[in-house]
């Protein structure tokens, strides 16, 4: 891995931040006329085939011999919990304050590495974990109008997302990232055919079939410039500049459902990303030790 552009990396991932805060958008409005499931199988299988057939040449052969199949499957569903979970608070929610409440995820990892990697966390991790839920309790106060159990969704997108760091950490280099990420589409992919039946209302306009489709190959690339980034320099570099997808969610919530944040939102914002990059600077700090 070569660490010598780090504008390129940088570059990158702030583009990476945008592109994610339009598929929620685009999650979003989909949602809102067609429900969670289905968004999410369209999406799920779109993004399964993709990854199918972009490494099956490559390899000359299915990319699916697991070492670790139990560790693989709560990954998946890790990631599935995530998914449902945080389209849902989009459904519900404004998208930059769902969006700002997910970016507790970094800070959960700190909190769930301890009983279940047996990590130390510092005092400064820890005073940065409390300062990320008190901005969630300032998004939430009494009478901003956020305060609903709506705002319970993200929180546990959030907890699903630093649980599936945490799986993704016990996997290690066990199985390839390209065997991790399969099973992990064909998980969550399997966990949403057995839910939408129950929830099937009709196969919709085919204009509509091909937009969710497209979020599938939204995240593939996704995926793929995340790579990039992280091949151009180092993680924790890069990881401060990941917060940008908070002001962009909150942007395009503005731009495209209308709505404007609160100034004690905004407060509440300003205050995750200051956890994320107080977090974030502990661990550069740590880093070479």
């Amino acid at each position: 891995m070569s660490a010598t552009r780090p504008l390129k990396g940088i570059l990158l991932i702030c583009l990476v931040a945008l592109l994610l805060a339009c598929l929620d958008s685009l999650s979003k409005a989909l949602a809102a006329g067609y429900g969670v499931l289905l968004v999410l199988w369209v999406r799920y299988l779109t993004q399964s085939l993709l990854l199918a057939a972009w490494q099956w040449p490559r390899r000359g052969r299915p990319p699916l011999r697991v070492q670790c199949p139990a560790l693989q499957l709560w990954r998946g569903l890790s990631l599935l919990g995530l998914s449902l979970f945080f389209l849902s608070a989009l459904s519900l929610l404004p998208q930059g304050e769902a969006t700002a409440v997910q970016f507790l995820a970094p800070l959960l990892v700190v909190v769930l590495a301890v009983p279940l990697l047996g990590e130390r966390a510092s005092l400064g991790q820890w005073l940065a974990v409390g300062l990320g839920f008190a901005g969630v309790l300032i998004i939430v106060r009494p009478g901003g109008g956020l305060l609903t159990p709506a705002m319970l969704l993200p929180v546990c997108s959030a907890t699903c997302y630093a649980l599936y760091q945490i799986f993704t950490r016990l996997i290690g280099t066990r199985d390839s990232a390209a065997v991790s990420n399969l099973c992990t589409g064909v998980i969550g992919l399997t966990g949403l055919s057995l839910l939408l039946p129950g929830f099937w209302a009709g196969w919709p306009e085919a204009g509509a079939l091909l937009a969710m489709a497209s979020l599938g190959a939204f995240a593939v690339v996704i995926h793929t410039l995340l790579t990039m980034a992280f091949q151009s320099c180092s993680p924790v570099l890069l990881a401060p500049f990941g917060y940008l997808q908070i002001p962009f969610a909150a942007l395009l919530g503005l731009l495209v459902f209308d709505h404007r944040p609160e100034p004690g939102a905004l407060l509440g914002m300003a205050v995750i990303i200051a956890s994320g990059l107080l977090s974030a600077a502990l661990q550069a700090r740590r880093r070479p030790r």
